[in-house]
């Protein structure tokens, strides 16, 4: 395909994994249940990765040289059919494996709670590492040593992923579904819009005759308080797509040699595995030391709450584009290319610390705050927001292109353009977005069912064995 052509259709696949996780959340709420939903998207996933690794091991299924350099019909249709398999296990997975595993613990107990919260950290943790090997060693084993390799070990590692999932299906808790919120919410506004002009009456006068219960009238305003949280992270999400994506553009521009006299270059892909490793090197520290060194001075389960946690990772978000915008500015204007690339670690080193407040925060926020049948729409929420950042970085990237003139700000040579400027002013609306989130967040009211365990509970025992009382909220 032409590069036009293939980046369109990425982009178009990438979207829809993002988008898909609605529709999981919604069977898998309505019909299916989580495990029932995760059972059927791993073999989804599996079967669409062991289909794109035959695209590239059978010689028939891809094109070979030729004049006009095309795919035929059936080559196409067998590439697209894998990325739709992959997209529906995507579907099925994302909204549900977090509430699936937190569904393991018991939230009435101590540790139970406990267990959630450090369930999230380590979950993050394995996500990230999974990532560092895929950004190393699969990147190297496709590009350097065979593709049709390089695609059948992830593939194979889905298998192994399906076989473990389903060795331990006697030993899962199951929630059973009990109806989609997403029906709740449609019927409660479609109420509400035929009622607007009555007399303001009680509530169970106001749904009665529409058959809509209390239940589901709260379901819509949990979803109205989160949402002004919720879209305080789509514009987070635009920091981090954006530096991700520029980042590789920088290190190509740098030396990226390890050494002066050294012959290997570090692959300019590879830098968001500092990103990375910051991450996982920080969590570990933050759970097990930070944590309940916290928790003792603060009286919270967890150390902070979560909008406390998202909100330092916002205001890291801040720091870091400003950094990266620093670092760009010495390297377009005093080094050019004779950099060494690792004048880019600090930007990453902040972008990872800065994601492993944010992104697990809300995770955990989304988890606790919403009601147990809509959990799954917690999952899918926050794949929804990245969906949305990255139509609205693509959208982004065109505005400035178009509007900058000369010098263009995202030229392709990055000696001729300012993309110290566009840091700039990504940093910019990362720090409104701050300002907008704090006003959130000090808006927002803790779910009265949670709030014991969101705010003010690590029981510390009294000398005589008696529970010491609750501190006041924070």
């Amino acid at each position: 395909m032409k590069s036009a052509n293939a980046a369109t259709l990425l982009n178009l696949f990438s979207g829809t994994t993002n988008l898909a996780p609605l529709l999981g959340a919604y069977l898998s709420d309505t019909y299916l249940g989580r495990y029932a939903t995760l059972a059927l998207a791993c073999i989804a996933s599996f079967l669409g990765m062991l289909l794109l690794t035959l695209t590239a091991a059978i010689p028939s299924l891809h094109p070979h040289k030729k004049e006009d350099g095309t795919a035929s019909v059936t080559q196409m249709a067998v590439l697209l059919a894998s990325f739709a398999l992959i997209a529906i296990g995507a579907g099925g997975i994302r909204p549900c494996n977090l509430a699936f595993g937190a569904d393991q613990f018991d939230p009435r107990t101590a540790s139970g709670r406990r267990g959630i919260a450090s369930f999230f950290n380590w979950y993050y943790f394995t996500f990230t590492v999974a990532m560092m090997v895929s950004a190393t060693v699969i990147i190297y084993v496709q590009s350097d040593v065979s593709w049709a390799l390089g695609l059948a070990v992830p593939a194979a590692l889905m298998g192994l992923s399906c076989a473990l999932f389903f060795m331990g299906s006697r030993l899962y808790v199951r929630v059973r579904p009990e109806g989609s919120p997403f029906t709740s919410f449609a019927r409660v506004l479609l109420a509400a819009y035929r009622n607007r002009r009555l007399p303001q009456p009680l509530p169970t006068q106001l749904y009665a005759s529409s058959s809509i219960t209390l239940q589901q009238v709260e379901e819509v305003k949990c979803l109205a308080r989160i949402l002004p949280v919720w879209s305080s992270g789509i514009i987070y999400f635009m920091v981090l797509t954006n530096l991700g994506n520029y980042a590789v553009l920088q290190a190509m521009q740098t030396d990226r040699r390890i050494t002066r006299t050294s012959s290997f270059k570090i692959p300019a892909g590879s830098f968001v595995v500092f990103n990375m490793l910051a991450l996982t090197l920080w969590i570990p520290l933050y759970d097990r030391l930070l944590v309940p060194a916290m928790q003792r001075i603060t009286k919270i389960e967890g150390g902070i709450t979560q909008l406390q946690r998202i909100g330092t990772g916002i205001a890291l978000s801040v720091a870091t584009m400003l950094v990266a915008a620093a670092v760009e500015h010495r390297r377009r204007t005093e080094l050019r290319d004779a950099t060494s690339c690792f004048v880019l670690v600090p930007q990453q080193v902040l972008a990872g610390l800065s994601e492993a407040f944010a992104m697990i925060g809300q995770v955990e926020f989304y988890y606790k705050q919403f009601p147990e049948n809509m959990r799954s729409v917690a999952g899918a929420l926050l794949f929804l927001g990245f969906a949305i950042a990255s139509y609205a970085s693509g959208l982004m990237v065109t505005v400035v292109h178009r509007t900058t003139g000369q010098p263009d700000w995202l030229a392709q040579d990055l000696n001729q353009g300012r993309v110290d400027l566009y840091y700039l002013l990504i940093a910019a609306m990362a720090a409104v977005n701050l300002i907008y989130f704090l006003a959130c967040a000090r808006w927002y009211r803790f779910k009265k069912s949670d709030s014991p365990d969101l705010v003010a509970v690590v029981e510390m025992d009294k000398p005589n064995g008696t529970a010491a009382p609750p501190p006041p909220p924070v």
